[in-house]
């Protein structure tokens, strides 16, 4: 079935909304005041999966990662749903595609930078990864074991190199050329489209949001200052918490 843009624009505003809305509700702050504490002040001050990892243990880490990840992948879910067999008025540019990301990125913008945290929030890898895993799963089933080997990937790089921020950087780049790849694919005869150019450009919006929130990682690590993430040493870490 085919929509004019003009009759389901305010949809896309609306959802864009939500889903910052969405993104502005911090798993790790709330997990660690139940724990009688603020993961802001402690460690790197980050409110995220790898701060949470070194404050709590990998366990709380993994929980934290599993929540923002949920919260990144929903929204997309339900735009997917929404528009679920639906194209723009004389193209075959699928609806669903347009609105999956919109959510997508907009759920990103409120996790680093929500309103209710004075817009200084987390860095977006969880709920990043989280966004192109429901995403791609949208496209077809088979497309999950192609997002859980990526996502088992990035954690196998940052348990052999320690390099925390570069291998979530890494993984969420590989799942957005993935995708960018897929896209590539469908609409290889509508590149020119006005709204494939705003996929390409909300994938693009995408990496960039999370890059530029690792640009203090980015350069410490390019100067060599940047702080191993031992796996190991915080599955330890979280044993002696739990013995003490």
């Amino acid at each position: 079935m085919e929509l004019k843009f003009s009759e389901i624009w305010y949809w896309f505003l609306v959802m864009a909304i939500l889903s910052y809305l969405i993104g502005c509700f911090n798993f790790a702050l709330l997990i660690s005041k139940c724990k009688h504490k603020d993961v802001r002040t402690m460690g790197s001050g980050n409110p995220g999966t790898m701060n949470m990892s070194r404050q709590f243990g990998l366990k709380i880490g993994a929980l934290t990662l599993f929540f923002d990840m949920l919260k990144g992948g929903l929204p997309v879910l339900a735009g997917y749903w929404i528009f679920r067999g639906y194209v723009f008025a004389g193209t075959d540019v699928m609806i669903s595609d347009l609105a999956r990301y919109i959510c997508g990125v907009f759920v990103i913008i409120g996790h680093i930078y929500p309103v209710t945290m004075k817009f200084k929030g987390g860095k977006g890898i969880a709920s990043t990864l989280g966004m192109y895993t429901f995403a791609l799963c949208c496209e077809a089933w088979w497309m999950f074991f192609v997002a859980l080997g990526i996502l088992l990937l990035t954690l196998f790089y940052i348990w052999a190199s320690e390099w925390g921020s570069m291998g979530s950087l890494l993984g969420v780049s590989l799942l957005a050329a993935v995708q960018s790849v897929v896209f590539c694919l469908r609409y290889t005869d509508e590149m020119q489209n006005g709204f494939v150019i705003a996929l390409f450009c909300l994938l693009l919006a995408d990496c960039f949001l999370t890059w530029f929130a690792h640009r203090k990682n980015i350069l410490a690590l390019l100067a060599g200052e940047e702080h191993h993430t031992s796996v190991k040493k915080l599955s330890h870490r979280g044993k002696e918490k739990k013995s003490a």
